[in-house]
């Protein structure tokens, strides 16, 4: 997941065109196929035979499209782009004209990322529906279509919003990192935040060779928690076959700092507790397994808010 290109004095979502270079080169160069986004959708429920990476871009920052599209383009990188409709034509963002470009080209398919990309975990529900709803209209005025791929805003959804996810798109991303496998669900699909910090090229060479840790379910559901329930208890639920979970190792930042919580296993399941209550705004936890040889990651994100509506 990348945001801004050459957009040096926001190091927390930018990205350097000369990293993002190698970072491109890096994954051709270890033989790894960049997947089609409506392939990708299209064949989600199908067995794989072979890793592939998925670019997206968030936010439709005029950077990208001065940056990183010709690149692209240049280079025959397909990739998803995800549009707030509220801030196309501002100051710093793209416009309808440079949108419609992107979708019209065989590369770039557009995605759903909301209307104002507010924190729309903390409006109501009529309000977060409300705000869907202006953007799918926007969408179909300018597109002439709603696009069928969701981006949460800032990663953060509560069930309900994933719910009404569900009934309106076919799949839905956050911003937990982690590697998709066919038993994640569909609508909070993890990606790699990459940027200045975590865009070293030592550490995305990790990342693009993960294997995903997967898993039958993770509990709870909810994603969001108010103090009543901070920190919460995380349950995952492991398939009967998977061989040295116990050698899983996790890494939380509850109370502000990271470091490892207690794991516990029942049988197939890893209950994991944490040693403090998490500290506002997203509660992040990161756990890796050494399988043999083979690096498998997941991570999940809470949001702590203090007034749940």
């Amino acid at each position: 997941m990348y945001h801004r290109f050459n957009e040096n004095k926001y190091p927390s979502t930018n990205i350097r065109m000369n990293i993002f270079d190698e970072q491109m080169k890096m994954i051709r160069k270890l033989n790894y196929k960049f997947y089609y986004p409506k392939l990708f959708e299209k064949e989600f429920d199908q067995p794989k035979k072979e890793k592939r990476i998925l670019i997206t871009i968030d936010d439709g920052f005029k950077s990208f499209y001065d940056e990183a599209w010709p690149y692209l383009k240049k280079n025959n990188i397909p990739f998803i782009l995800f549009v707030s409709t509220e801030p196309v034509g501002k100051k710093g963002y793209m416009t309808w004209d440079q949108i419609l470009e992107i979708e019209n080209s065989n590369l770039g398919m557009i995605g759903h990322h909301s209307h104002t990309h507010e924190y729309l975990i903390d409006v109501s529900n009529e309000d977060f529906i409300n705000d869907i709803e202006t953007s799918s209209k926007i969408f179909k005025e300018k597109l002439g279509y709603v696009p069928s791929i969701f981006s949460y805003p800032f990663g953060e959804y509560s069930k309900f919003m994933k719910d009404y996810i569900s009934q309106k798109f076919t799949i839905a991303f956050g911003q937990h990192s982690g590697v998709i496998d066919l038993n994640k669900d569909k609508f909070e699909l993890p990606r790699f935040p990459i940027n200045e910090k975590y865009g070293d090229l030592k550490r995305f060479k990790s990342v693009i060779n993960y294997a995903p840790l997967e898993y039958q379910d993770i509990l709870p559901e909810e994603k969001k928690i108010n103090d009543k329930i901070n920190p919460p208890q995380l349950t995952v639920k492991f398939f009967n076959e998977q061989q040295n979970i116990r050698n899983i190792t996790c890494y939380s930042n509850d109370g502000g700092e990271w470091k490892k919580p207690e794991l516990i296993f029942e049988g197939n399941n890893m209950i994991v507790n944490f040693n403090e209550k998490f500290i506002p705004r997203r509660g992040r936890i990161n756990c890796s397994l050494n399988d043999n040889g083979k690096w498998r990651w997941f991570g999940t994100q809470f949001t702590i808010v203090k007034n749940s509506k």
